[in-house]
């Protein structure tokens, strides 16, 4: 399976999504002393998705009403399109490492 070419308007949104996710590199020691777990550190991201495409969408619904110009549906658009790339990128991760994980001898 070949990886997808992004480009660099979607790796800059992607990598300032990230920034905001956990406000900048944290030592093991930080994130257990602030109380987040993997997995309240996925649900997030997840949540924070879920809103980039609700908000995506409303926009392009604005969009087609006359409500919002051209230039701010592209940029949700674009928002949106960087988001799905990098959950769908994270959700084969996560598959992948399941996977490695089921292949290990006990």
């Amino acid at each position: 399976m070949s990886d997808p070419v992004l480009s660099n308007a979607a790796i800059r949104g992607a990598y300032g999504a990230s920034r905001s996710l956990s406000g900048g590199p944290a030592s093991a020691h930080e994130a257990k002393s602030a109380g987040q777990s993997f997995g309240d550190m996925l649900k997030g991201a997840a949540e924070e998705a879920v809103q980039t495409m609700r908000t995506a969408d409303t926009t392009a619904q604005a969009g087609l009403t006359g409500q919002a110009s051209t230039q701010q549906v592209v940029e949700a658009t674009m928002a949106m399109e960087s988001t799905v790339k990098v959950t769908v990128a994270m959700r084969d991760k996560l598959v992948e490492a399941y996977q490695e994980i089921m292949r290990m001898p006990i």
